[in-house]
């Protein structure tokens, strides 16, 4: 049975409810991740006999599901484990976590249970066809997993995980690419789980060497996992404080490398405790005893090779603190070794809320025009639980604007070296780059004399340079520096609509998506088990992103957002299921989730049969209404015609009602609170005991008879909706590769995609229309006129006041 990836990630994290209760998420984190990791190991060794991890017998995921039910399960898991440990040389990496501590998972029957369920969640898991190449099962789960258990972990004990986005915008960066040879070097002095790492060497395609070194001991051993399970087992991962025990080091001085990527703790007070050796680190300044954040840098930038470049998280303080980081701060724009620097928003990092900044280093690039490119993408994200998260189009835009540095206003700017030195080497973002929007500033004369501001006008260039003949038909001059609306207010969004230059807009629009999935129909077609997703969606973005340049008044990074998202919240999940099952089958219905009492856990898409019989079916890649669209279109009009006579017959029923069940109605007794069926007829048994009121009598028949029209258009409905659901189920069994494309590719995807940036395109339209709307209305009185308002309003108010003998 073909599941969806992000089910598989849940069916994973589900795993730590089992562990909840006896030690919180910065521990059992380190219990979950070690059994992906064993099930893993296990899995590649059945399908890779050159695999560099050797799974002895006894020390496999195949031993721990033996044990399950056991009395002895925890501790026959450590000896299993620690068999492993030892025929790798893993020791301390993955036998970290006792699983038969009894304080974190109780005792006896407790432990044996909850240890059971967790081996048969990874069971059900198969990592064989895993790849680990930074879009696989495996990565993917291992990513989810991180970044999780960083959000649970709180403010003190998640700091061992870079944001995936933030690693993607600073491995893109700092210049490794396909270019960069295998035995060029990157280097994490604070690697922590080694996320960062591999982000930083999946931009590679040839490979590198990749080195590390993290303090805390049950991080590091996350971070060489990690490594292994991204297909790096030879990757250095040194242990042992940065500062005071640098790892990497030849003599007295530091190992140097060809990249430096780099996220530490923020201003962290205890760097210097211990440290003895400053490896020529601070020749440009030794930083305050109380503050680490330029220890940090300065270690990244001597461990730089000449021609290095590296790319480091840094507080906003280090660009404007003053006294020693001010001194370090003007040598190393001196010596032009700062490249750039990126603002980000705050509430990105799981250790803290505060905005952080990339500082870009260059040694290579240190020349005498020592300018610094300065980007503000402060504003560029989107709310996620309780933390911020670069978007797709977020990502992608501060690495165009930055490799290619490229002004653009209010966002990035390259900032001469004698700007920086006229502020005294402060670079504090908003010195160089106002991001903040312009004021909306009312007009006095406006006001007074009527018009609308030129300059408000000229404010929505963007849109001009779109419909260029629109301006002059919305607007004509009033005064110098003024213009006047030539249509209402009410017709302005009418006149924006149906003016040619709109259409022909659109349309514009709906041929570049036309033209752009034209071009990589065929590569969606040819999915197979082979396919890198990360190399797809990378093509068929910067594509979409290539046509819609130069296009106002869309942002064509806005464009490149509806694809993105959509590929993280389908198609994705889709690629997958056609990797693993092939387009046919993963198109067959399954059947719903359930639990172990057999109750339906997820929605389902399609309920077949009725009572006992009922049967209820998930459609992942081919959701039930495009297969209702596309082979029964005639069923589904005559079941929107139904839904309409249903509707019209409980409408029906519900205005007779009104007007008769009232006071002195002929429908006054027949319920107390609400006219029922029920109690029409009980009132009607009644009457007939009674001398019958003819009126009565035949208001209550002509409600049954409204009450019988509206059930019988109900089951109409009903049998309607049961037949189409059945003809669509059975419809998926004749299903060829052809049709599951035609379903896929053009009704799921490629509708999907057209509707998304047609949508796109009319939001920014209306944002045109409202801006209109708005001055038009502003504006649209002077102060005169309204005094004159005023006036004939308190005359009539008079009036009416000497009418009624109140006047003086």
């Amino acid at each position: 049975m073909a599941l969806k990836k992000t089910d598989l990630y849940s069916s994973i994290w589900q795993s730590c409810d089992e562990l909840r209760g006896g030690m919180d998420a910065s521990q059992y984190k380190d219990y979950i991740l070690t059994l992906l990791f064993v099930k893993y190991v296990t899995d590649k060794a059945k399908s890779d006999p050159d695999s560099l991890i050797d799974v002895p017998d006894g020390g496999s995921f195949d031993d721990l599901v033996a044990l399950k039910g056991k009395a002895e399960i925890g501790e026959g898991i450590d000896k299993a484990i620690a068999k492993l440990a030892q025929a790798n040389e893993l020791h301390g990496v993955i036998d970290v976590a006792s699983f038969n501590d009894p304080e974190k998972l109780g005792t006896g029957k407790e432990m044996q249970d909850r240890l059971s369920k967790l081996v048969a969640i990874f069971a059900d898991l198969d990592f064989r066809g895993s790849r680990a190449e930074g879009d696989d099962l495996l990565g993917d789960a291992y990513e989810y997993l991180m970044r999780h258990f960083a959000t649970e972990s709180g403010k003190s004990k998640g700091q061992f995980y870079t944001p995936a986005e933030v690693s993607r915008v600073m491995a893109k960066i700092v210049g490794i690419d396909e270019q960069t040879k295998q035995d060029d070097s990157v280097y994490d002095p604070t690697c922590g789980s080694g996320s960062l790492l591999v982000k930083a060497a999946a931009e590679a395609p040839r490979g590198i060497t990749v080195y590390g070194q993290e303090k805390d001991n049950a991080t590091w051993a996350l971070s060489r996992m990690n490594m292994i399970l991204h297909g790096d087992a030879t990757a250095d991962i040194a242990k042992g404080d940065t500062i005071t025990s640098p790892k990497f080091v030849a003599g007295n001085k530091l190992k140097t490398f060809d990249f430096v990527v780099a996220n530490p703790p923020f201003s962290q007070k205890s760097w210097s405790n211990g440290l003895e050796e400053d490896y020529g680190r601070f020749e440009y300044g030794m930083p305050p005893p109380k503050n680490g954040d330029y220890a940090f840098l300065l270690h990244a930038l001597k461990s730089l090779k000449s021609t290095g470049k590296g790319v480091i998280v840094m507080p906003h303080g280090v660009l404007f603190r003053g006294n020693a980081e001010a001194d370090i701060r003007r040598e190393l724009l001196k010596r032009g070794f700062i490249k750039g620097v990126i603002g980000l928003p705050a509430n990105l990092f799981y250790g803290t809320t505060i905005p952080a900044c990339l500082v870009v280093l260059d040694k290579e690039g240190a020349t005498n025009e020592r300018s610094v490119f300065v980007v503000d993408a402060s504003k560029g994200f989107v709310k996620d639980g309780n933390k911020n998260r670069l978007r797709s189009q977020d990502i992608h835009k501060i690495v165009d604007v930055f490799n290619k540095q490229t002004d653009v206003e209010r966002y990035s700017k390259l900032v001469s070296y004698g700007a920086i030195e006229g502020n005294d080497f402060n670079l504090n973002i908003a010195r160089y780059i106002d991001s903040s929007e312009p004021d909306d500033i009312q007009d006095l004369h406006a006001h007074v004399h009527g018009g609308i501001p030129n300059r408000d006008i000229d404010a929505l260039r963007l849109f001009w340079d779109a419909f260029p003949s629109l301006r002059e038909t919305l607007v004509a001059p009033n005064r110098d520096g003024y213009s006047d609306l030539t249509v209402d207010i009410a017709d302005v969004q009418r006149t924006v609509l149906d003016s040619d230059e709109f259409h022909d807009f659109q349309a514009t629009v709906r041929t570049k998506v036309d033209e752009w999935f034209a071009a990589h129909r065929d590569a969606l077609a040819g999915i197979t088990a082979d396919t890198e997703p990360n190399g797809l969606i990378a093509q068929l973005g910067d594509d979409l992103l290539a046509r819609f340049q130069d296009m106002p008044p869309l942002d064509p990074y806005d464009v490149y957002e509806q694809l993105l998202a959509y590929w993280h919240e389908t198609i994705h999940d889709d690629v997958f299921l056609v990797m693993t099952s092939g387009w046919v089958e993963a198109a067959k219905p399954r059947p719903a989730i359930q639990d172990k009492d057999r109750k339906v856990t997820e929605s389902p898409d399609l309920v077949v049969g009725s009572g006992r019989a009922t049967k209820k079916y998930k459609m992942d890649l081919v959701p039930p209404e495009l297969i209702a669209a596309r082979y029964f279109a005639d069923d589904l009009a005559t079941l929107d015609d139904l839904n309409v006579a249903a509707e019209a017959a409980v409408q029906a029923v519900e205005e007779y009602i009104e007007e008769h069940a009232v006071e002195g109605g002929s429908l006054e007794y027949a319920g107390d609170d609400s006219v029922t069926k029920a109690s029409v007829k009980a009132r009607l048994k009644v009457s007939d005991d009674e001398a019958p009121d003819p009126d009565e009598i035949a208001a209550l028949e002509h409600v049954i008879k409204l009450f019988d029209a509206e059930s019988a258009a109900k089951k109409a409905v009903k049998d309607a909706r049961t037949a189409l659901d059945l003809a669509t189920f059975r419809r998926y069994d004749t299903l060829t590769k052809d049709e599951v494309w035609s379903l896929v590719l053009d009704d799921k995807i490629y509708g999907t995609i057209v509707g998304r940036i047609a949508s796109a395109s009319a939001g920014l339209t209306q944002l045109l229309v409202s801006r209109l709307e708005l001055l038009g209305e502003r504006y649209a009185s002077t102060i005169s006129e309204l005094d004159d308002e005023v006036a004939d309003l308190e005359r009539v108010v008079m009036s009416h006041l000497t009418l009624m003998g109140l006047s003086q």
